[in-house]
C-alpha cells in the first residue's frame, strides 16, 4: 500500500501547514503532492489536471513561502479566464495567507477602476487578474511586472477558448527572463504545448488521474427553479428528502447569514459558515453539525473547503457556482468513503445552459427533478407526525402525562382523542399543518399569427447586435472573451452568436442590468466599438425585448458645435432612434 504524504512532508512552512489544517484539510491531493515540492525546488511546472483536484493551493502555497512581505511591489501574477475565478483564487490565498502581512488584490474587468488603483498604489505582493484587465494596468503604468518572481496560469485551456491567446503572450512577454511559470491545464492542446515551450524553462510535467471518482457515489439532480421562488422550493425539498445532515451552498458571505436566518424562522436548526467566522467558531459550527445538534450548515465555497462529515448526505446548491471546479469541490462534501450522497443544484433560466459544464467536469448525468408538490410536502408531514407520536410513547415521562390526559378528559367529559388532537394543535405554534395547494398558472395569452417568423430565441434570452463582424476578423471566442471580460458575464450568460459581414447578432440573458451595459459602452473588438443594442429583429418579425430597464439607453447625438441635437427645432414628426450614450457617474 503506497504511503500518502501529509502536508508537513512536503516542504512547506509550519505556519502554512498549520494555516491548511485550519482551513480543514488533512492529506494533499495528488496535484498538490507532485506539484508543490517541484515548485519550492524553484521548478516551472506544467501541470495537466482536471477541475476538482485543488489546483489553487498546489501553486498557491509555494508561491507565498516564496513571497517576502516586508517588500510591497507585485512579485507573483495569477492569470485567470473569469472574473469569478480570479475572485475564487484571491480568496483562497488570502485564506492560506491569514496571518501574515502579504497582501492579495484581484482585478477584472466589470468593477471600477478605483478601487483596483488604490490597492496597486498600496502595494499588493500578489495581484491575481484576468488578461484584459491585467493588460489595462499595464498600459496605465498603475501595474509593474518589472520584479515579478512567480507567474501562474489558471485553467490556461480556457484562457486560450475565449481568446486571451495574445494577450496572455503580451503580458509574459513584458515579465522579467528568468521568474517561476506555473500552467495548469485541463487539457493540453497544441497551442498550450507551444506557450509551455516558448515561455518555461525545462517545466516539470504533472498529470493526475480526472477528479470524476469524487462524484462515483453521488446522485446528482438539478431542479429548474426561478430565483424568486428558490426559497420556498428548498423548504419543500428540506421536508422531503429523507436527509440527515446537509450543507446549502450560496455565494456570497451575507447570503450565508440571511438565508441561515430565513431557514431558521421555518424551523429548520440551522447555522451559517463563512469566511467572517474566527477559528473558534467555525470549529462549534462543524462540531455541532457532526453530533446532530444543527442538521444544515448554509456555507461559500471558501468556508466549505476541506469539510468532511460523515452525516452530509445532501449537498444543495442553493446558487448554482460560476465555476464549475466550485462544483465538483461542493458535490465532493457527500458521498465519501464508499457511502453514498446527494446532490441537487437549483437552476434559474438563465442558468440553464451552465448544466452541461458541470455534467462535463463531474463526469455524470445529472437528472432533472421537478419541485416537491404540496401533496408530497403534506404525505411526509403525516409520516413524521405519526413517527413522532411513536418516539413519544417511549418517553419516560409518557406515563405521567398519560395520567394527566386521563384525568383532564374524565372531568371535562371529553374524548381522549379530542385531547390528543388538542395537544398537536398546541404543537403546531398557530403555523397551518398541511402546505395549501399552488395557484394554477395562468396561461400565457396567444400571439397573433406574422407573416415572417423571425429566429427563434432561447427562453430567457433577448438578442443584441454589435457593431463588428467578419470584415473585422472576428471570432464568437472573441465576443465571448470581449464582452465577459469588461462586462462581468459568464460564459453561460453566452446563447447563440451569430457574425455576420458588419454586425454580429448575441443572445443574452433577458433580464441583465443596466450597470452591464454602462461597463460595456467603451469595448472594443480588434480595435473597433462593438456599440452593443438591442436587435430589431427581422422586417414583420419580432425579437425577444430585453426586460423593461435593462436595455442600453440612448447616447443623445451632438449637433454642430458641440450643440445638443434635441434642441434643434425639429424636422419630422416621426420619432427617431437615438444611439446610446454613456452615463456619468
Amino acid at each position: 500500500m503506497s504511503h500518502e504524504p501529509s502536508f508537513d512532508e512536503l516542504g512547506l512552512d509550519e505556519r502554512l501547514v498549520a494555516a491548511v489544517r485550519g482551513l480543514g484539510y488533512e492529506t494533499p491531493s495528488p496535484i498538490q503532492a507532485q506539484a508543490i515540492p517541484a515548485l519550492l525546488r524553484g521548478r516551472d511546472v506544467v501541470g495537466l489536471a482536471q477541475t476538482g483536484t485543488g489546483k489553487t493551493a498546489a501553486f498557491a502555497l509555494p508561491m507565498l513561502q516564496r513571497l517576502d512581505p516586508d517588500a510591497s511591489h507585485t512579485q507573483a501574477l495569477v492569470l485567470a479566464p473569469t472574473r469569478e475565478l480570479a475572485l475564487q483564487v484571491s480568496e483562497a490565498v488570502t485564506s492560506y495567507s491569514a496571518g501574515s502581512r502579504l497582501r492579495v488584490l484581484p482585478v477584472y474587468g466589470g468593477q471600477s477602476y478605483g478601487a483596483q488603483l488604490q490597492g496597486l498604489k498600496r502595494g499588493a505582493q500578489v495581484v491575481v487578474g484576468t488578461p484584459g484587465r491585467v493588460i489595462d494596468h499595464l498600459d496605465r503604468g498603475s501595474l509593474d511586472l518589472s520584479s515579478l518572481e512567480m507567474l501562474v496560469l489558471d485553467e490556461a485551456d480556457e484562457m486560450l477558448n475565449m481568446g486571451f491567446a495574445e494577450d496572455v503572450e503580451r503580458i509574459l512577454a513584458g515579465t522579467p527572463e528568468y521568474k517561476q511559470v506555473a500552467l495548469f491545464s485541463a487539457t493540453m492542446p497544441a497551442a498550450i504545448r507551444r506557450l509551455a515551450k516558448r515561455y518555461l524553462h525545462d517545466p516539470a510535467d504533472i498529470s493526475t488521474p480526472e477528479a470524476t471518482r469524487s462524484t462515483t457515489n453521488v446522485r446528482q439532480r438539478w431542479m429548474p427553479v426561478s430565483h424568486h421562488h428558490k426559497l420556498d422550493a428548498l423548504t419543500r425539498v428540506l421536508e422531503v428528502e429523507q436527509a440527515d445532515g446537509m450543507i446549502v451552498f450560496v455565494r456570497t458571505k451575507q447570503a450565508t447569514e440571511e438565508l441561515a436566518e430565513k431557514l431558521r424562522s421555518r424551523g429548520q436548526s440551522v447555522a451559517a459558515l463563512n469566511g467572517d467566522l474566527v477559528q473558534a467558531q467555525r470549529e462549534r459550527t462543524v462540531g455541532a453539525l457532526k453530533s446532530g445538534a444543527i442538521d444544515i450548515v448554509v456555507a461559500t465555497d471558501v468556508a466549505a473547503r476541506g469539510l468532511d462529515v460523515d452525516r452530509i448526505t445532501h449537498v444543495i446548491n442553493y446558487d448554482i457556482p460560476h465555476d464549475p471546479e466550485a462544483y465538483v469541490h461542493r458535490i465532493g462534501r457527500t458521498g465519501r468513503a464508499g457511502r453514498t450522497g446527494d446532490a441537487i443544484v437549483f437552476v434559474t433560466p438563465r442558468e440553464r445552459r451552465m448544466l452541461q459544464a458541470l455534467e462535463r467536469v463531474s463526469g455524470r448525468p445529472i437528472e432533472q427533478m421537478p419541485v416537491p408538490t404540496p401533496d408530497e410536502v403534506n404525505a411526509r408531514r403525516v409520516d413524521r407526525f405519526a413517527a413522532s407520536i411513536t418516539a413519544a410513547m417511549g418517553d419516560p415521562q409518557f406515563h405521567v402525562f398519560r395520567g394527566l390526559v386521563e384525568q383532564y378528559a374524565h372531568q371535562n367529559e371529553v374524548d381522549m382523542t379530542d385531547v390528543a388532537a388538542a395537544l398537536a394543535v398546541m404543537s403546531q405554534d398557530d403555523k397551518e399543518f398541511f402546505l395549501r395547494p399552488d395557484p394554477p398558472r395562468e396561461a400565457r395569452p396567444s400571439r397573433e399569427p406574422r407573416e415572417r417568423t423571425p429566429r427563434p430565441v432561447s427562453e430567457g434570452m433577448a438578442v443584441y447586435r454589435l457593431a463588428v463582424g467578419k470584415r473585422h476578423k472576428i471570432r464568437p471566442a472573441m465576443v465571448v472573451g470581449a464582452l465577459a471580460n469588461e462586462g462581468g458575464l459568464k460564459r453561460s450568460d453566452f446563447g447563440k452568436i451569430t457574425i455576420g459581414l458588419e454586425h454580429t447578432l448575441v443572445e443574452l440573458p433577458a433580464d441583465l442590468p443596466d450597470e452591464v451595459f454602462d461597463q460595456l459602452v467603451d469595448t472594443r473588438i480588434s480595435g473597433r466599438k462593438i456599440d452593443i443594442r438591442p436587435d430589431q429583429g427581422p422586417p414583420g418579425g419580432e425579437r425577444r425585448r430585453p426586460a423593461s430597464g435593462n436595455r442600453p439607453p440612448a447616447r443623445r447625438a451632438r449637433g454642430p458645435k458641440g450643440t445638443d441635437a434635441t434642441s434643434a427645432p425639429k424636422t419630422s414628426a416621426a420619432p427617431t432612434r437615438k444611439p446610446r450614450h454613456k452615463k456619468k457617474g
